[in-house]
Parts: structure tokens; C-alpha cells; sequence
């Protein structure tokens, strides 16, 4: 089965379907097989590989066989857009100025690796090497601008990844539409139906002797083609002048497309061609407009800016409807994941320690896939406004990969961030960065006492459960009296039991490292822990 691969170096393809004005805006996409033997056949005189006399007969066996299928596509993502001109008619207005007529210049834009057309026939090696010459001379389709590379694929290549697009005449399935391309007759059809035609002309008019019947059959039969090559060969000024709707030889097929194949807006990005290895932490900078850190998030919004975040995290994923649970926190049912928390955890952190939030720290025991750290790239700001912050927060990646990555930041960054992840070797004392919120209601006694919350939280990540649970008193501590104004209720999730913070300082028997976030909110930075230095 011959497969072409067709490519579009400007990534765009301007045609218009056949009994359309080109202001009409339609795309005629995937390519009709019609136009695409016209393409093939006019390539032949254009390179002077055949003369005026027309194609060879190795050349016409081969458009035969390819007429006498209909084609199947797989087709690259591609966008509908258009471009608007003013052109002149050559006329002036009442004032003396040019009139113009608008007109609109409709195109896809097609990306990925091609688009591949394949025919269900058996070519022979003469016919495969004629086609093969064909498709190579080939340099555009459509419209002039729009540019392609042909090639015609070899046995042992894989098609290329797209949507395909089939002919059928039944109704399409959910989430299939049914569009309609021109499609060539097949020889047998073509000279059947230019037989009958003559017949029909054969029947004298009354009155009507032999002689004035056999000039008026010539002339007639001078609007039908004498076969389907000089069909595909006929000249729209030819099909004006015998007054042809469409042109003969032609047919109107109905093909099945996936709702989208051709999106109204810009196309998605391929994430599938992403396959890094899978990493457990993303950093994240943020700086504020004009690169004024003075207006940047306090340290007591981290709740609400992770949550900012997230909401753009998990637009993302929708828009481009991806399967991301490490980001989404959902399975594909939108149900929450259950388990040891091995999704994704967004931390703002403070790593100059001048009280506001300058970084975030995406951390996942599972490990961020190529598509997770695709999405998590792909977010550049978020938009936070406040009192003195009317412009989006801007985020960069500065780093990424594991533990020993992070560490090797230098100077107070690194010892800040060294502090989040434990010393190496881990640590025996922990001590809050964030409030802890109880997830439960407390209780005096039993599982749900502050301790006991504290143990299961840890015991849920794999964590020991803590030698001993030490609530600090803020006192005159200007870093803990800030864990009494923290927001501590999310905006657009549950609300805690009890709207309360603890600083909390945690003792192991072993040491252990983290980061360690634990109890309500604990994804979106709460209850987020720093290691203290053994006395």
C-alpha cells in the first residue's frame, strides 16, 4: 500500500474546499484526493517528465488505481487562522479615495511531522518508482504559499503519530464529525457514465435529420472529458465555459475526523515527545514587576499564592487535557488520590529570609514525569493582585532533579534550602517553618490528640512516628508570633476543623530527612518544617 508522507516547511496549508469562496472561510482539510492526483498529474508536465501528448500508459495505470480507492489520513494537529487584506478594485469614491474590498486569507496551521495519505492498492515496482519521482518533484498543494515536502514512505517505516481520518457513509461516532472532500470517479465509473451521457444525446429531436444529430452529439461531447486522466486534467476556464458545477469525473465523499482535528484555536503542544527522566523537585524564582521584592507575597499568604499556583497548574493540564495525576492530585475519575502522599507538593518558600516569598519549591515522592515538569514550565506567572501588586507574578525555573541538585546552591539560598531538605544524613530535630493545622478534630485522649495527629501524619508518609511533640510559645519570637496571622483556610477547598496554628518542634530517634510538610493543607505549604542543628 503506497503511503505518502506529506510535510509543510511554513507550517501552513491554504486551500479552499471545492464550491466555496474564499471569504467563506472553510478549510478544506485533510487534502481531497482530488486535488491531490490534479497535484500529482500537473507535476508530471511541470518537471517534463511527460509532453504534450500526455501522461504514459504507465502513468495512467497508476492513476487508476489510485482513483479507484478512497484514501485514509493521519493528520497532524493543526489550527484554523486567517489573515485579513484590503484590496483595491480600482475605482474611487465620491471623495477621490481608492475603494477597497475586504478579503480574507484563510489557512491551517499545521504542526508535527506530516501528514501521511495512504492508498489501499497494490503498485507495481514501475509504478511505486514513477510515484516516488512524482511526490519528490512536488512543491506545494493548494494555494502556492503553501509549501510541502513529499516522500514516499518505505515498507519497513512506521507511520507517523496523528488522527485519522476515514471514509464512511454512516453516521459518525461520538466524538467523530463528518466532513466532505471531492473525490475522483473510477475509470470504469467515469467512461459508464460518459456512456450513458452520449446515449442520451443519441435521441434525435423531432425534425431533427442524421446529419444535424451527429454535429450537435460532437459539439456536445465536447464538454465530457474522454476518460478520467483528461478529467483531472480539465482547466476550471473549461469548466466555466460548458457551464460544470463540478467537475466530471468528480464525486462528493463523506470522510469521519475527531472533533478537533482542525481546533479554532492555537494547537496544543505536543506533550508526548517529552520524555525526560523523571525528577522529585522543580525550584521555582518569583520576582514581582520591575523586579521590586519589596511587593512580593508576605510569608503569611504562602496558603492562598500555593493555591494560585495550583489553579494554574491544573489549567493547564485541562486545556491540553492530559492525564497528570502527580499535579492534579485526581485520578482520571476526579477522584482524590489515597495513599502516602506521593503527588505533588507546592511550597512557598522565603530563602532570603526578608519575610516575603521569593521561590516555590514543587516536590513529589513519586517523581514529576516529563509531562508534569512540561506543565509546571509552561507556567510563567500567576496572577496575584493586590494593594501594591497590579501585574502577574513572574516564575522561572532555577532548578531541578534531586536532593544532592538542590544542595549545591550556594550562599543563603542553599543554606535555607539545605535547611528544607535536612542535612545529609538527615536530622533529629525539626522545627516549623509554617504552622501546623490539625486535620482532625483534637481530642484529649486517644488517636486524635495533637501528638497523635502529628504520629499518623508522619506514619502516612512513611515517616517514624516522633520521640517527642513540643508545641513552642511564640513569646517575643518575631519569626513564630508571624504563624498566628498565617491564612490557614484554603479558598477553594475543605475548611479545616479548627482554624488554629501550632508551632510545633519534632524529636526523632534517627535521624530523617525531608522536606516535611504535615497535616491540613500540607500540599500547599502548611505545616511545612525546617531541620534545627542537634545540641
Amino acid at each position: 500500500m503506497p503511503t505518502l508522507l506529506i510535510r509543510f516547511p511554513a507550517r501552513r496549508y491554504h486551500a479552499t474546499p471545492w464550491g466555496h469562496h474564499v471569504n467563506e472561510g472553510q478549510i478544506e482539510w485533510p487534502p481531497s484526493p482530488w486535488r491531490l492526483l490534479r497535484a500529482l498529474l500537473s507535476i508530471g508536465y511541470t518537471s517534463g517528465m511527460w509532453d504534450g501528448n500526455g501522461p504514459p500508459t504507465i502513468a495512467r495505470t497508476l492513476f487508476e488505481k489510485m482513483a479507484s480507492v478512497l484514501p485514509t489520513f493521519h493528520l497532524p494537529p493543526a489550527c484554523g487562522t486567517h489573515s485579513r487584506h484590503y484590496m483595491p478594485t480600482g475605482k474611487l469614491n465620491d471623495n477621490g479615495l481608492p475603494v477597497t474590498t475586504l478579503v480574507f486569507d484563510t489557512w491551517a496551521q499545521v504542526v508535527g511531522k506530516g501528514l501521511a495519505v495512504t492508498w489501499d492498492v497494490v503498485l507495481t515496482e514501475e509504478e511505486s518508482s514513477l510515484l516516488s519521482s512524482l511526490a519528490e518533484r512536488l512543491g506545494y498543494l493548494g494555494r502556492s504559499e503553501s509549501w510541502v515536502e513529499v516522500r514516499l514512505l518505505a515498507a519497513n517505516e512506521s507511520m507517523p503519530e496523528g488522527e485519522r481520518c476515514v471514509p464512511s457513509d454512516g453516521p459518525p461516532p461520538p466524538g467523530w464529525e463528518q466532513i466532505v472532500l471531492l473525490a475522483p470517479q473510477k475509470a470504469e465509473d467515469f467512461l459508464k457514465w460518459r456512456q450513458e451521457a452520449k446515449e442520451l444525446l443519441f435521441r434525435p429531436s423531432p425534425g431533427e435529420n442524421a446529419k444535424v444529430l451527429k454535429k450537435r452529439i460532437e459539439k456536445e461531447m465536447l464538454a465530457y472529458p474522454e476518460d478520467l486522466i483528461a478529467a483531472l486534467q480539465s482547466e476550471t476556464g473549461w469548466l466555466h465555459k460548458h457551464g460544470w458545477s463540478q467537475p466530471p469525473g468528480s464525486r462528493r465523499v463523506f470522510y469521519h475526523r475527531r472533533i478537533g482535528a482542525l481546533e479554532s484555536g492555537a494547537p496544543r503542544p505536543s506533550f508526548r515527545a517529552l520524555t525526560p527522566p523523571p525528577v522529585q523537585f522543580i525550584l521555582l524564582s518569583m520576582t514581582a514587576p520591575g523586579n521590586n521584592n519589596h511587593i512580593l507575597p508576605p510569608v503569611i499568604q504562602t496558603l492562598p499564592k500555593a493555591e494560585l499556583f495550583h489553579r494554574a497548574l491544573t489549567k493547564r493540564v485541562n486545556r491540553h487535557r492530559l492525564a497528570c495525576p502527580v499535579i492534579t492530585g485526581c485520578d482520571e475519575r476526579k477522584n482524590p488520590l489515597k495513599g502516602s502522599h506521593e503527588h505533588a507538593h507546592l511550597l512557598p518558600l522565603d530563602l532570603d529570609g526578608d519575610g516575603h516569598i521569593d521561590h516555590l519549591l514543587v516536590h513529589a515522592k513519586a517523581g514529576l514525569d516529563g509531562t508534569a515538569q512540561a506543565i509546571v514550565r509552561k507556567v510563567r506567572r500567576i496572577h496575584a493582585k493586590g494593594k501594591d501588586l497590579v501585574e502577574p507574578l513572574c516564575l522561572a525555573v532555577v532548578g531541578y532533579g534531586g536532593i544532592e541538585d538542590l544542595r549545591q546552591l550556594p550562599g543563603e539560598y542553599g543554606r535555607r534550602l539545605c535547611a528544607v531538605f535536612g542535612p545529609e544524613g538527615g536530622s533529629r530535630r525539626w522545627s516549623s517553618i509554617t504552622p501546623f493545622i490539625a486535620p482532625r478534630y483534637l481530642k484529649t485522649y486517644g488517636r486524635n490528640t495533637l501528638a497523635g495527629q502529628v504520629a499518623a501524619e508522619l506514619a502516612s508518609r512513611g515517616y517514624p512516628a516522633p520521640a517527642e511533640v513540643r508545641v513552642i510559645e511564640p513569646g517575643k519570637n518575631i519569626e513564630y508570633l508571624k504563624h498566628r496571622h498565617f491564612i490557614r483556610i484554603r479558598r477553594r477547598g475543605p475548611k479545616p476543623p479548627v482554624d488554629f496554628g501550632y508551632t510545633l518542634e519534632l524529636s526523632f530517634e534517627k535521624p530523617i530527612s525531608g522536606p516535611l510538610s504535615l497535616g491540613y493543607a500540607s500540599h500547599f505549604g502548611m505545616g511545612l518544617f525546617a531541620a534545627v542543628k542537634d545540641k
